[in-house]
């Protein structure tokens, strides 16, 4: 839509980033995770996140969006998702996030107790691994004021 342009008649980064939100909400709807949150009045948070742009989405191009859930630790789900135009991929996230509770994160084997899933603990890629790690690294609070 022309408001999710940017001067350039291409997409602007902020609603890319809005349309992957969307992804993550329509899985988990599709995966009862959308129930549990309901049920116990839980939240979702994205923790933390890195994105590549390599093509331009224009005006009126349709989009088709995949989201994966790929790692899962105590407190985090990592996701992966990318979008596609024509069949050319034009970005991808990977993201560290959580459910929440009012107490904090909630833990992930309990969300996953509340979905009925067991015995499910899929392992990082080399690359997401080496993300993970690297986000261990990075200094918090930041050390810079701009």
């Amino acid at each position: 839509m022309p408001w999710d342009l940017d001067i350039f008649m291409e997409m602007n980064n902020g609603r890319v980033l809005t349309l992957y939100d969307l992804g993550r909400f329509d899985l988990s709807a599709r995966t009862g995770l959308g129930d549990a949150l309901k049920a116990k009045g839980w939240g979702l948070a994205v923790a933390g996140s890195t994105t590549r742009y390599r093509k331009r989405v224009k005006m009126f191009d349709e989009i088709t969006m995949y989201t994966k859930l790929v790692a899962i630790e105590d407190r985090w789900f990592y996701m992966k998702q990318s979008m596609w135009v024509k069949g050319q991929p034009v970005s991808s996230v990977l993201l560290r996030t959580a459910v929440t509770s009012k107490e904090g994160i909630v833990p992930s084997a309990d969300v996953l107790d509340c979905m009925g899933v067991t015995d499910w603990k899929p392992e990082p890629d080399n690359w997401t691994k080496a993300w993970i790690d690297s986000e261990e690294e990075r200094p918090w609070p930041p050390t810079v004021k701009i």
